[in-house]
């Protein structure tokens, strides 16, 4: 298929999935969409070549759906992904097409999260399985999934899941897999052991090569605040107040609801907002964007199917309230700004766990997104007196003030007070609800983990002559695990740059941890790269693992509450050292290959 097509219909999909894409927004698919949904819907198995956000998810679970026999409650699909984000994003995803499929019922399981929830969910029964390798690797040793009526079996990021040390969690997975069903590999590149598998689990697959061809305007000025211990809305409302030559905005945000309480908010915060979603028929839309125009609205809450046609020329800034799924959504939001020869401006909220889908937007769109400072307390105070004092000053320069100059005196005489605390008391009423002076602390800023802190070359993460050693106990051939040097004895290692703290975990080698599942399990948890995980060392009833300093307070609880082989690791800063451990340094910039021994 060379050309794409118009619409979802010529695809072939069931009436039931496109009153679905109809009632969501979808219009056109997207090149991998149309490529990949015709084949997957005839049976091949497929490899699919693709960066993240280019509407792949769709391009998978629609076909998948097709297959689903509703009235069997055994799991039929199973989805593998790298990380727990994005396993809980392929699971929203099918809920939401599958929102005219009664009883249709979509399971993600992974990592720290409890395994008396999952093993109630895998009792209740499940149709689609979202999970990460080492958790389905779990249930399955376990049997507590059963996988004799799978009909397809989907390797999503397939290069990410080579890259955190999973693929050979992945081969084990697929050789435990029926031998009659249909195998979807998607992967943004294709390394020679993910080719090595694609051969042989895959076959005869047909190949889809999908180019990103999205780009952003030169003319937008992009910027991304982390989003840390202040709540969105306060944020928000300092960085529209300060941002110079704000005129208009876009605010985008992921649900109809959402459009409409953050609208109410912000009109409760003196803003001229308005909600603009799918339940506006086409006269209320177009008087929306009419006011936006007129400037009779100085902001609009749109989702992106709303949004899309707008073109209002005084629209200064688009806020991603929401970040996008997708980098083709990230670059038609941002394309409401910055129209006829204008300068705009794209400001991007991220949670921390949402950090990796900041790089995939930098990576598709070639473009970085520089962090922004949010205002602190004292920045907005000047801000709202330089306003005030500009509008007093255009009232001074108008004529027919001796009524009311009049009146000051009578009040200074009265009150037996000066002109001067008059006209104070007179600011403090003009204040309209929105006090020139802010009261209450400024949040701590979050660290960032970006790009500033990326490894110096020489140093953790970069490629160098050392191998990485391996836990290889008391094996032929290698050395035995007590008479390895101590700790302090062996050469420093080199780390991550900034400053690392040094943590112990309640799980070690008695427990069958690995490497992998340490940083697996941090990178899901707590939404720290890879790269910024210092050394590990592992110890038979513990282990050391080296984290950023000042990890923000959400990412520390989460990693305490985390499980590695089922145990919870009780993290917290190390006090002491354990002896006959063997340290083994993790680099996120390359993956260990485990060996068979390891398991």
């Amino acid at each position: 298929m060379s050309l794409t097509p118009d619409s979802f219909a010529d695809l072939g999909l069931s009436e039931t999935l496109l009153k679905t894409l109809i009632e969501i927004g979808y219009e056109t698919p997207s090149p991998i969409q149309a490529q990949c949904i015709p084949v997957l819907l005839e049976g091949h198995d497929l490899i699919g070549m693709a960066q993240t956000g280019t509407g792949k998810t769709a391009a998978f679970a629609l076909p998948l759906m097709e297959q689903i026999d509703v009235k069997l409650m055994k799991p039929q699909a199973l989805i593998l992904t790298p990380t727990r984000e994005l396993a809980i994003q392929v699971a929203e995803a099918l809920q939401t097409y599958a929102k005219n499929l009664p009883g249709f019922h979509v399971l993600p399981i992974y990592g720290g999260q409890s395994y008396t929830i999952q093993l109630k969910q895998l009792s209740r029964g499940a149709h689609v399985i979202v999970g990460t390798p080492g958790r389905v690797m779990d249930h399955l040793e376990r049997k507590t999934l059963n996988l004799d009526n799978l009909k397809t079996m989907v390797l999503d990021e397939a290069d990410e899941m080579l890259r955190m040390g999973f693929i050979d969690d992945v081969e084990w997975i697929l050789e435990r897999t029926p031998e009659q069903h249909q195998t979807a590999l998607f992967s943004a590149t294709m390394p020679e052991q993910i080719r090595r598998v694609a051969q042989k689990y895959l076959v005869n697959p047909r190949e889809i090569k999908i180019k990103s061809a999205t780009a952003t305007v030169a003319a937008i000025r992009q910027v991304y605040w982390q989003v840390s211990g202040m709540h969105k809305l306060d944020a928000l409302t300092r960085i529209l107040e300060v941002e110079e030559d704000f005129d208009a905005a876009i605010i985008f945000v992921r649900t109809k609801t959402a459009t409409v309480e953050l609208a109410d908010k912000l009109n409760a915060r003196g803003y001229a907002a308005a909600a603009l979603n799918g339940d506006l028929n086409q006269q209320m839309r177009e008087r929306v964007i009419e006011q936006l125009k007129s400037g009779a609205l100085d902001i609009v809450i749109a989702t992106d199917v709303a949004a899309r046609g707008i073109d209002v020329p005084r629209v200064s800034h688009v806020v991603n309230y929401d970040i996008p799924y997708d980098t083709e959504a990230y670059v038609h939001r941002i394309g409401r700004t910055g129209r006829a020869g204008r300068t705009g401006n794209a400001i991007l909220f991220v949670a921390p766990r949402e950090i990796r889908m900041l790089r995939t937007i930098e990576r598709a769109t070639r473009s970085p997104i520089a962090p922004l400072t949010l205002p602190s307390r004292a920045d907005v105070t000047n801000k709202r007196v330089a306003d005030f004092k500009g509008k007093v000053a255009e009232v001074l320069n108008a004529e027919g003030l001796d009524f009311f100059a009049n009146i000051v005196s009578q009040i200074a005489e009265e009150q037996n007070v000066g002109a001067e605390e008059v006209a104070a008391a007179l600011a403090m009423m003009a204040q309209e609800g929105k006090p020139l002076q802010i009261a209450g602390e400024d949040p701590r800023p979050a660290p960032s983990f970006d790009r500033d802190s990326r490894p110096r070359p020489g140093s953790f993460g970069e490629r160098d002559d050392r191998k990485p050693r391996f836990d290889r106990g008391d094996k032929p051939g290698f050395e035995n695990r007590g008479e390895r040097p101590r700790r302090e004895e062996r050469p420093a290692r080199s780390a991550p740059s900034g400053d690392m703290v040094r943590y112990r975990i309640d799980v070690g080698r008695d427990h069958g941890a690995q490497v992998k599942d340490i940083v697996g399990a941090i990178a899901n948890e707590a939404g720290i790269e890879s790269r910024f995980i210092g050394r590990i060392a592992l110890y038979d009833e513990s282990s050391t693992v080296e984290l950023p300093a000042g990890m923000p307070g959400e990412a520390s609880n989460a990693l305490k509450r985390t499980r590695v082989r089922g145990v919870p690791i009780n993290l917290r800063p190390d006090e002491g050292r354990q002896d006959g451990g063997t340290e083994r340094k993790f680099d996120g910039e390359r993956s260990f290959k485990k060996k068979s021994f390891d398991r």
